[in-house]
């Protein structure tokens, strides 16, 4: 499980970290690279939406092993596209599919590692994303050292590819059986209806909105704004990004020790609190060092939000597939939906200042901290009727 969680984050990160040489590759200004990250928006919505259903009717271990094989597919696609063919359309095309592929793939492995921690009694969601995190650094070194080499992302992207769909098929072994509602009398349809009319559910939602746009607008735009906003050559802004997923590796590798001892919603106040920091220090900082700082403060706010906000909608297993894919629905909306839109914001205010209005957000998440709160499973009502949807 731990290699499948490093391998999602070692798709993204090759993708951004290279960001800057996709957009050379075809010509794109500020606006431009925003409104294609949209088909990845796009398709990533579309896949989280209807992914809770998918889990539910296929299993949580067939899901990620179809959603990981085409989101690495989809990737080397993206290189072919951009620098073999310098084709806008193929790449957005080929970004729809790695956003269908990765939403799909991150609601699967949330469930299952989910089922993990419940069955082992111990918070274990941060040490998940924390490998997810490890397979970013990893991601954004590689990409670092790429982008000075002047590597081909054709190439880079190919390799990277190979080497995931080999962690793919490794890496599903262990996996747990899904908890099921056979015999409940309540249907796959239903349960994922009712989740999206649950008061706890929807704020859990918003919550994850404020923090994972601080996530995915870091992922998307920060190697670019030390590049464009600083002054910084290609290679440093990667390593910017590198400096940011360092500290929200570390802040998650340790996240478990520190749920335990303070609590989720101490945890999240203290993370929103930490991002807010960090995002004022990068927008209005005087230096590249002060920069390099700001994200240091980011990378450890926003670390444990998502793994706790996926623990709190799992807590009645009968129903987590159906509240996880609500709130990641929600979340990852403003995690690939939001990023582009400050692509187009940037262009009017400049991307350091459109980065700051994310701020705002996270301090709603601040204020909506107590909706994390440990909660007891509610009982499933049986009819004598038996469910025959699976």
């Amino acid at each position: 499980m731990l290699a499948l969680y490093l391998a999602s984050g070692l798709m993204l990160a090759t993708l951004v970290s290279r960001l800057p040489s996709v957009r050379d590759a075809l010509g794109l200004s500020h606006g431009e690279v925003g409104l294609l990250l949209l088909c990845m928006t796009a398709g990533s919505f579309a896949s989280v939406s209807v992914s809770g259903f998918v889990v539910m009717r296929l299993g949580s271990k067939r899901t990620l092993v179809l959603a990981a094989s085409l989101t690495a597919v989809a990737l080397a696609m993206v290189g072919v596209a951009a620098a073999g063919l310098h084709s806008l359309v193929l790449t957005g095309t080929a970004l729809g599919l790695l956003g269908a592929g990765n939403a799909a793939w991150n609601v699967s492995s949330n469930v299952q590692g989910a089922a993990m921690e419940r069955a082992l009694g111990v918070p274990i969601m941060p040490v998940l994303h924390g490998f997810f995190s490890v397979g970013t650094v990893l991601g954004a070194a590689a990409g670092a050292l790429g982008a000075a080499l002047q590597l081909s992302i054709s190439w880079h992207f190919a390799a990277m590819s190979a080497a995931v769909l080999a962690i793919i098929f490794t890496g599903t072994r262990t996996f747990r059986p899904d908890a099921t509602n056979a015999g409940s009398g309540h249907s796959n349809r239903s349960l994922l209806a009712d989740a999206w009319r649950e008061p706890r559910t929807l704020v859990l939602g918003v919550l994850v909105l404020g923090m994972a746009l601080a996530e995915g607008a870091a992922g998307d735009w920060v190697a670019l704004a030390l590049s464009d906003g600083y002054g910084a050559i290609n290679s440093v802004g990667a390593i910017g990004y590198g400096v940011f997923v360092t500290a929200m590796t570390l802040a998650r590798l340790g996240g478990g020790f520190v749920l335990a001892r303070l609590g989720r919603v101490v945890v999240i106040r203290i993370s929103a609190a930490s991002t807010l920091v960090g995002l004022l220090l990068f927008v209005f900082g005087p230096s590249l060092h002060t920069a390099f700082a700001a994200l240091v403060f980011w990378g450890l706010g926003v670390a444990l939000s998502f793994p706790v906000a996926m623990t709190a909608a799992s807590d009645d297993p009968m129903r987590a597939a159906a509240r996880v894919s609500v709130v990641s629905t929600i979340g990852y909306g403003a995690f690939l939906g939001g990023p582009p839109l400050l692509g187009l914001l940037a262009d009017r205010v400049g991307l350091l200042h459109a980065l700051g209005y994310v701020g705002i957000l996270v301090v709603i998440s601040f204020f909506l901290a107590p909706a994390a709160g440990p909660r007891k499973a509610a009982a499933v009502a049986a009819p004598a009727t038996t469910n025959t949807e699976h």
